[in-house]
């Protein structure tokens, strides 16, 4: 277990700002330890709402949160969306002193209820697998090819880790997709993703990979949000400002995890990786989601025209914009997009 010191800070943060937590990421990226670690000399009450005896516990959830003091973590929210609406109703009462952290994996649904069910009252964190400043500088390569998930980055060996993200796979596709009531054949969402692998970093195409696929446009979309909507891919927005340059106006398409981009592509260790065709692509997403987690810029874009010139990541902090170009090089250089943009 790696003490993650950044994301406590956060979240300890949050909940003394706000009455609800939503600590949001996907399954096995480290959600519940980091709870358990933040409750660690705090009043705090742990419900794991994928426990049937924590469920009776809540068989009347206004009663028993309601008489709680603390903080109430709730692990899994998914499994109760009923919950919101309670939270709701506690956390409006005038002498409420009560904190609740829920935690929630791999479902759209839980920003989506609780935006509309805790307007106001809600603050998200987000919670990625491991990234370059919690770990040793020597380990950086390891990261990017084995991923941030922490059972697959502290693998005993690469084989090793191959094999548990092969089962992380496995199980999203075969048990959490239709967990969440989607109705999507295992094989068809599998072929999807691993095409989808192949144009990582590139500008999304629905019309193209529908006619790969046999499938309309809309199913390509459906799929695609559904992946995004489960953390594991990031649709990077374009950004438009300069009307006087033609722009590039879809969304590109990075896997947030490289363990799972380079486990689709079939990429088991450094020697593949890195005679792979696609080595440049890979490590332009895996640059560009360790510079998001790391900064957490409000909002974030891309910005290209169809001449050429092309930023990979443009962002505003505090007010001053930064444009970023990642390139697999021993020496790069300041490009000629770098100057025209």
């Amino acid at each position: 277990m790696m003490n993650r010191p950044s994301y406590l800070e956060q979240l300890s943060n949050a909940v003394q700002r706000s009455p609800v937590t939503a600590l949001l990421g996907p399954r096995q990226c480290g959600k519940t330890t980091l709870a358990r670690m933040f409750g660690e000399g705090r009043d705090t009450i742990y419900f794991d709402l994928e426990s049937q005896p924590d469920l009776m516990r809540l068989q009347n959830p206004e009663l028993m949160l309601g008489s709680l003091k603390g903080t109430a973590i709730l692990d899994e929210i998914q499994e109760m969306p009923g919950l919101f609406k309670v939270l709701r109703i506690l956390v409006d009462r005038p002498r409420n002193r009560t904190r609740f952290l829920i935690l929630g994996s791999a479902s759209p649904d839980v920003v989506k209820n609780a935006s509309e069910s805790l307007a106001g009252r809600v603050e998200f964190v987000e919670l990625s697998g491991f990234v370059l400043h919690e770990i040793n500088a020597e380990s950086e390569q390891i990261l990017w090819l084995r991923g941030g998930f922490p059972r697959s980055f502290l693998a005993e060996t690469d084989k090793d880790s191959m094999a548990w993200l092969e089962g992380f796979i496995r199980t999203f596709l075969e048990r959490d997709i239709p967990h969440l009531g989607i109705s999507i054949p295992s094989a068809a969402m599998r072929r999807f993703w691993t095409m989808l692998a192949h144009y990582h970093g590139q500008i999304w195409n629905a019309a193209e990979l529908g006619r790969a696929m046999g499938l309309s446009d809309k199913t390509m979309r459906y799929y695609l949000d559904i992946l995004t909507g489960t953390f594991m891919i990031r649709l990077l927005q374009p950004w438009h400002e300069n009307i006087g340059k033609r722009q590039v106006k879809a969304p590109k398409i990075y896997f947030r995890d490289s363990g799972i981009l380079h486990k689709l592509l079939s990429l088991p260790d450094d020697h593949s990786l890195l005679g792979h065709p696609r080595v440049g692509a890979s490590w332009e997403g895996f640059a560009l989601e360790q510079t998001l987690q790391i900064v957490k810029p409000p909002q974030a874009f891309f910005w290209s025209t169809y001449s050429g010139a092309e930023l990979d990541l443009l962002f505003t902090v505090q007010g001053r914009r930064y444009g970023i170009e990642f390139k697999f090089n021993e020496a790069p250089t300041v490009t000629k997009s770098m100057r025209i943009a």
